[in-house]
């Protein structure tokens, strides 16, 4: 680990404790009812100063209806808004659009529906076992877990000798290219300043949003390579690493050279980004630089694809995962 990975972890590891200070009434109020857990790069440990806060509030069920009521949310949620300021964190975007509260029963029962995209549960569920960490209520998050777990490994009984975590991987690889669809609907034709932040956008969407979704597939290839099968412990083991703490553990495990080389890749990319927004904003209105990060950015994928051909060797999950 370098050191800006290390002083954005202690960075973000501060910011999180202020928080939780500053919602110290709020996690009593809302205990054995409801978690709130953090994504985006706080939930990946590499936060900054410039970093803003993405979060969701998951319940547990009480029969039909969930635990934290519709009125408790709300007080739950102004709680939030006020800690964010009282922590110098910038605003929730969208006005609080997507400050958002599900249901465990509600992350699960959309699971292969329609529906699972229209009320952006599909996200909600992802991003809790691809890169968050909880910020209330520890307990109640790990309680939202293992059900979400145990409906990607639903078969793993009857297979658990065998078992490729195919549910859990299409849906990661369908998180992917989900990014990378909603980025290309949106590129057209712009103006230069528009295009400039559409670019930086895409240039984060090849390393954070990338190594989200890949260090997690890595992971559960590994397992699976090393034993010819994946439990759902391995995938809550998986699930308290943050995306390049998984690259850490496959470097120890696997010895493979160009992990490191991927990791320091990453922490290149951590370091150009250390910047308020319209700073980098004009990084990418000047062509030579746009062209140098964009080349730093495939040279992440091609460590990404070079490491999951070493790890898979052409076994059935390699294969999934491929075609």
């Amino acid at each position: 680990m370098g050191a800006t990975l290390k002083a954005r972890r202690a960075e973000t590891a501060s910011r999180i404790e202020q928080l939780r200070k500053a919602l110290a009434q709020t996690e009593k109020f809302i205990a054995t009812k409801a978690c709130v857990y953090v994504t985006g790069s706080f939930g990946r440990g590499e936060s900054s100063a410039f970093s803003d806060l993405d979060l969701f509030i998951a319940g547990k069920n009480t029969g039909d209806d969930r635990a934290l009521r519709p009125l408790d949310e709300i007080l739950v949620k102004a709680d939030l808004i006020q800690a964010v300021r009282t922590v110098g964190i910038p605003d929730f975007s969208g006005d609080g659009e997507y400050l958002k509260h599900y249901s465990v029963a509600e992350l699960i029962g959309t699971l292969g529906t329609p529906e699972d995209d229209v009320t952006n549960t599909f996200t909600a569920r992802l991003l809790l076992l691809l890169e968050s960490r909880p910020l209330l209520e520890s307990t109640v998050y790990q309680d939202v877990i293992d059900p979400v777990v145990a409906a990607y490994w639903r078969d793993y009984q009857d297979h658990k000798n065998e078992f490729v975590p195919a549910f859990l991987a299409n849906d990661i690889l369908r998180l992917w290219r989900t990014f990378c669809v909603n980025y290309e609907a949106r590129t057209s034709t712009e103006p230069p300043l528009k295009k400039a932040k559409r670019n930086l956008k895409n240039y984060k969407l090849k390393h954070s949003r990338l190594l989200t979704c890949y260090s997690a597939l890595l992971y559960l290839l590994f397992v699976f390579s090393k034993h010819k099968t994946v439990s759902p412990t391995d995938a809550i083991a998986m699930i308290k690493m943050t995306p390049t703490e998984r690259l850490e553990w496959l470097q120890r495990e696997s010895h493979l050279d160009k992990i490191e080389a991927l990791i320091s890749c990453y922490e290149g990319f951590l370091e150009e980004t250390n910047a308020a927004e319209d700073e980098l904003i004009g990084r990418f209105l000047d062509p030579k630089k746009k062209q140098g990060y964009f080349t730093a950015a495939n040279k992440l994928g091609d460590l990404v694809f070079e490491v999951l051909e070493s790890i898979g060797e052409r076994n059935r999950f390699h294969r999934l995962l491929v075609v």
